[in-house]
């Protein structure tokens, strides 16, 4: 199988490369279209800031080449915000794959000091609704590291709560997406990224 990450300018692209390797798979780290588009599956990582990101795919046409793929797309994190329509990041437009838009988490009043934003750590998924998840993955644990977050819309694929229900993954057509790190989430996070290869 073909397994491709699209390099650019975020990161995490290594971790989820290992993540890979320890499931036996080989996967090529590119930013070339070609190997791009003719890739059984692509995986989208990403830990950065929205605009500059956007900026730097819009300047290399990968923004139009992500929309354009037609195997199963597979963005994480960052990935999955620039999947999306709008990001309050810099007020900045993003792909436009998913409609949902990209909000940062704000406390509620006299929750400040209790409840801290980037969420980071680990929180339960439910209501899994996408060929990611196995049923046994219901209300299980996985690792967040996020200040912004997709609100709950009709592309919603698993739900988290922390502040409010927000999406924790995301699914349209051939295009998957995760604001948790598979990659960093133990035997769970393996078993996502298995259940994605098999698509």
């Amino acid at each position: 199988m073909n397994i491709v990450i699209i390099k650019y300018n975020a990161g995490n692209i290594e971790s989820v490369n290992n993540a890979l390797n320890r499931l036996g798979v080989n996967a090529e780290i590119t930013a070339d279209p070609e190997k791009i588009k003719n890739a059984d599956k692509v995986i989208f990582p990403g830990v950065g800031e929205a605009s500059t990101t956007m900026e730097y795919l819009r300047e290399h046409q990968l923004d139009r080449l992500i929309i354009s793929l037609k195997q199963p797309v597979l963005g994480i994190c960052l990935g999955l915000q620039l999947m999306c329509s709008h990001s309050e990041e810099n007020d900045t437009t993003c792909l436009g794959i998913f409609e949902e838009k990209v909000k940062r988490f704000v406390p509620k009043p006299g929750d400040e000091f209790i409840t801290k934003v980037p969420h980071m750590g680990w929180n339960a998924v439910y209501d899994l609704k996408s060929d990611l998840f196995s049923p046994e993955m219901e209300n299980r644990y996985v690792y967040f590291v996020h200040s912004y977050y997709a609100g709950l819309g009709e592309h919603t694929a698993a739900t988290c709560n922390y502040i409010l229900p927000f999406s924790a993954a995301l699914q349209k057509d051939n295009f998957f997406a995760t604001q948790f790190h598979p990659e960093k989430s133990g035997k769970i996070g393996a078993a996502i990224l298995e259940n994605f290869l098999k698509i």
